[in-house]
């Protein structure tokens, strides 16, 4: 083949040269002031984004993908302008690009729920939220999986996929949380006198909130207690210590009532003498 090459002549050289250099230089020309076009039309996209304030990840996601997407239409229309047949290259494009799709299957459907939840925004980052099966503060959102901090601080990488194929709970959209806490009293104990102590307590703690308004209710007769259920609504940073505090309340304060908080007995007799015989 070399043989062959350095055997052609420098007229056949020239003629070569005259017959095909125009559609070469042409399509050189095609792909430096298209890629140099192409950029800046995807660096305008993504400047007109940021000013719409849409979210960094998705506006160069995005970004990527026009460029990508522009290159490729370039590199086509450069060899056909070298004179290289379209149809076959189309073909050969399309077949690679079905096998990439199916062996990255996994990966686009991450790719696709990653725009979806950064364009729909179900949660933000610093949300508490119940998805995938995985409770925990959001602490990144990104194209291919989110990441989660568990109350324990444990770090949990879930795909975004595995998100949107499931229902998301976001306990801190609405800014508030209700809690809910069962307590026992006597039954020789007043319920009136029990249900009023519980008010008191709702209207003492500044973060229970008044609005919706705390209840008290009688729950249930049980086997030795009858028991209240407590219900409150508190803003999302107090959820936790509003009940924990509001439960120590109640116990002192029936203690400092008299009001009793029943707790499992068992009574054991023992029979002394000769066992009787069935």
């Amino acid at each position: 083949m070399f043989e062959h090459l350095l055997s052609v002549s420098r007229d056949d050289l020239l003629a070569i040269l005259t017959l095909h250099g125009p559609a070469w230089i042409g399509a050189l020309l095609v792909l430096l002031i298209g890629s140099w076009l192409a950029a800046r039309l995807a660096n305008f996209l993504q400047r007109a984004m940021h000013r719409a304030s849409v979210d960094p990840t998705l506006s160069g996601f995005l970004r990527n993908l026009l460029y990508g997407v522009l290159i490729a239409v370039l590199i086509v229309i450069a060899l056909q302008t070298a004179g290289v047949p379209s149809a076959p290259l189309l073909a050969a494009l399309g077949a690679g690009g079905l096998a990439i799709g199916l062996a990255l299957q996994g990966s686009l459907s991450n790719l696709a729920w990653g725009v979806l939840l950064i364009v729909f925004r179900p949660f933000k980052v610093g949300d508490f939220i119940h998805a995938g099966g995985v409770d925990g503060t959001v602490e990144g959102i990104n194209l291919m999986h989110t990441q989660l901090v568990l109350a324990d601080n444990r770090e949990a990488i879930v795909p975004n996929s595995k998100i949107g194929a499931d229902a998301i709970i976001n306990f801190s959209r609405r800014g508030t949380r209700r809690f809910e806490l069962r307590v026992g009293i006597g039954y020789s104990d007043d319920i009136g006198k029990a249900i009023a102590v519980v008010r008191q307590l709702y209207a003492a703690d500044s973060r229970i909130l008044q609005d919706p308004a705390p209840t008290v209710w009688t729950d249930a007769l049980g086997d030795s207690a009858v028991y209240l259920l407590l219900r409150a609504y508190t803003a999302v940073d107090d959820f936790w210590p509003a009940q924990t505090d509001l439960l120590r309340a109640v116990k002192e304060s029936f203690d400092a009532e008299g009001i009793h908080i029943p707790f499992p007995q068992r009574e054991v007799r023992v029979v002394t003498g000769p066992v009787p015989t069935p």
